[in-house]
């Protein structure tokens, strides 16, 4: 999964701590401004045809604005991404390398920056609501920037929180993530967001 995909990390399930609008872009700004904190369950797949019959990815993410997020994978394969607020860790148990990668290198303007980060929606996307679909409400984030790695992200809303998001990528292709299982504004420690590779494994450095 590319870190720039992340979306990680983040729909989420209603939740009573929010007032709400039907219109999802002030949903959006809303869940930015109130809720500085929150763990929950997802799954992730894409959903083009050449990615039929294979299993979603599933796990559990936490974050802890600004910047801090780990989005585990548990199922079918282990993978983990954690930000420290400085730098990203990508772990691949399998392959026993972790790759690491400056935070602004890393989010730029990715959906995770939309959802765990802390800098101006408008200075790196074109946010418009879109009609509703599925019981939820909608809108599309578009990159100002060419070398985002996606063209555009849909996040649908559910009483002001995110609870799918519909990424479409450079080369066409669409990845579904959908949140669960929310809980906003827990107690969460930043020593909760450091990583330390384990021993014996290789550390890539990113540029």
């Amino acid at each position: 999964m590319k870190i720039k995909h992340l979306a990680a990390a983040i729909c989420m399930a209603a939740s009573p701590l929010l007032a709400w609008s039907a219109d999802a872009p002030s949903q959006l700004r809303k869940f930015i401004a109130q809720v500085p904190s929150a763990t929950g369950q997802f799954s992730q797949q894409r959903v083009d045809g050449q990615a039929q019959g294979k299993a979603p990815q599933t796990g559990e993410f936490s974050f802890l604005r600004p910047g801090k997020f780990r989005w585990a994978v548990k199922k079918p394969y282990e993978q983990l991404i954690v930000s420290d607020g400085k730098q990203v860790y990508q772990y691949d148990p399998d392959l026993a390398q972790v790759s690491v990668r400056g935070v602004d290198q890393s989010l730029g303007a990715s959906p995770a920056a939309i959802l765990f980060g802390s800098g101006s929606l408008d200075q790196a996307f074109d946010i418009a609501a879109l009609p509703g679909k599925d019981g939820l409400d909608w809108l599309r984030a578009k990159p100002h920037g060419a070398d985002a790695g996606f063209t555009h992200v849909d996040i649908g809303f559910a009483d002001g929180l995110p609870a799918r998001l519909e990424l479409l990528d450079s080369f066409g292709q669409t990845t579904r993530i959908d949140l669960s299982h929310i809980v906003s504004n827990p107690k969460l420690d930043a020593d909760e967001f450091t990583f330390t590779p384990p021993a014996g494994v290789d550390v890539v450095k990113m540029q």
